[in-house]
């Protein structure tokens, strides 16, 4: 026979064992539910060439999304945004006047932003966000432009030697060979662009010809010059030089003998006189 102390336990224990077994069931469905939550951001770098043309996607865009924006920021920190409402089809533009910059195609079937074509100015952090019902999903590109420089290399004054590369960015690295006493200056220029020179000066006389080694992300470039060009320099093999003395000497001779034979007759002329 039960009695009522031990069924006050009793009811309680099994209480207790219901509740757990409900907790239990109903923790797994939040987990699982927490699970699906996107990821936040992902970042990538991207490096193109100027004048080229370039897309960027939004590698974690899905179709149930229901606003799509791009945000924006260039190197001289000013910004724009485009965006995409699926629930009536509209774009918005704001700010983001440039036409190089646009849509890759219908935004309601590829989220990609396209530039084309690239320009230095476009360098910058390009931010795609897709709003879902599920959470937002980021995906940014670091775009980098490349320029390739000009090289040239030309003589300069009191025996110097002159290489520039011009208008690159990033700027690019000169070396030389033979090494020589050098001087690098940079000048950076309106369009986020950058000239380098390099100055150099070789003491050795015997060198003849030096060659400028210009290193840079878009290709590297090699030029050469001989460091006595431009001034006339006359080169003969010793029996060539003994031939020019002997007519140098031959024309002397018939010089001072027609001289000679000259005034010779003149005084013969001036006796019969």
């Amino acid at each position: 026979m039960h009695t009522p102390g031990r069924t006050s336990t009793l009811s309680v224990l099994i209480s207790i064992n219901i509740m757990v077994s409900a907790l239990t069931n109903i923790l797994p469905v939040e987990r699982k539910q927490k699970s699906i939550t996107p990821p936040v951001e992902a970042n990538t770098s991207l490096s193109v060439f100027v004048d080229t043309r370039v897309v960027l996607h939004c590698p974690n865009a899905t179709s149930d999304a229901v606003i799509v924006t791009w945000a924006v920021t260039f190197r001289n920190q000013t910004s724009c945004s485009r965006d995409y409402r699926t629930d009536n089809n509209k774009t918005s533009e704001k700010t983001c006047t440039d036409e190089r910059i646009s849509w890759d195609f219908r935004p309601d079937q590829n989220f990609a932003l396209q530039i084309n074509p690239v320009a230095i100015t476009h360098e910058g952090y390009y931010k795609c966000e897709v709003i879902t019902p599920d959470g937002n999903f980021g995906h940014g590109h670091h775009l980098r432009v490349l320029v390739p420089p000009k090289v040239t290399l030309s003589l300069g004054e009191n025996g110097t030697t002159i290489c520039w590369a011009v208008a690159g960015s990033p700027a690019a690295q000169i070396s030389w060979t033979p090494t020589g006493d050098c001087h690098t200056v940079e000048e950076r220029l309106g369009n986020d662009t950058v000239t380098v020179q390099s100055t150099c000066h070789w003491e050795d006389r015997q060198v003849s010809e030096v060659s400028c080694f210009v290193s840079h992300v878009t290709g590297n470039k090699s030029l050469s010059i001989e460091l006595n060009q431009g001034a006339i320099t006359l080169e003969f093999p010793a029996s060539a030089l003994l031939v020019i003395l002997y007519v140098k000497f031959s024309l002397f001779l018939v010089i001072i003998l027609v001289i000679v034979g000259f005034t010779y007759f003149q005084r013969i002329n001036h006796c019969r006189a």
